[in-house]
């Protein structure tokens, strides 16, 4: 499947707008594309007792995974403080990145990270997560 990386990045910044963030001030969006082409939108979700947050990524993953998505081919990430001009690239946290690890190939997930529509870097979650733990981890190796 061919990727619309500006279509993506665009629902990023659409998800982003969304973001509650009232202690951090530091919006996140993500939007993530299943295997079937269907985008899931996500945004970073704060509470006052800062171990009850939720990433945008994960928010993304989470609302796929509870439509019954399992295959995924990319995701767009846009964060900026909310008192910033222009965005950043913004990687995702060692957290999200284990979430994607749970679900997508390392070698072929793409990890979009926009300043713009047309200003973003690309990789792949191996090179962001190497050695990455996943369920052939817990696997018997003898």
């Amino acid at each position: 499947m061919e990727i619309d990386r500006k279509a993506l990045v665009r629902e990023a910044f659409l998800a982003g707008k969304k973001a509650y963030a009232p202690y951090s001030g530091f919006q996140v969006g993500a939007a993530l594309l299943t295997g079937d082409g269907s985008v899931y939108g996500g945004c970073n979700i704060e509470n006052a007792s800062y171990g009850a947050c939720n990433c945008a990524e994960r928010t993304a993953f989470f609302r796929a995974v509870f439509e019954g998505k399992r295959e995924f081919s990319a995701i767009a990430i846009v964060g900026k403080a909310a008192d910033a001009a222009e965005y950043d690239y913004c990687p995702p946290c060692g957290i999200c990145r284990q979430v994607m690890a749970e679900f997508c190939d390392p070698d072929s997930f793409e990890i979009i990270l926009a300043r713009s529509e047309t200003d973003y870097r690309s990789y792949r979650l191996g090179e962001l997560l190497p050695l990455g733990f996943t369920g052939s981890s817990m696997e018997d190796k003898n």
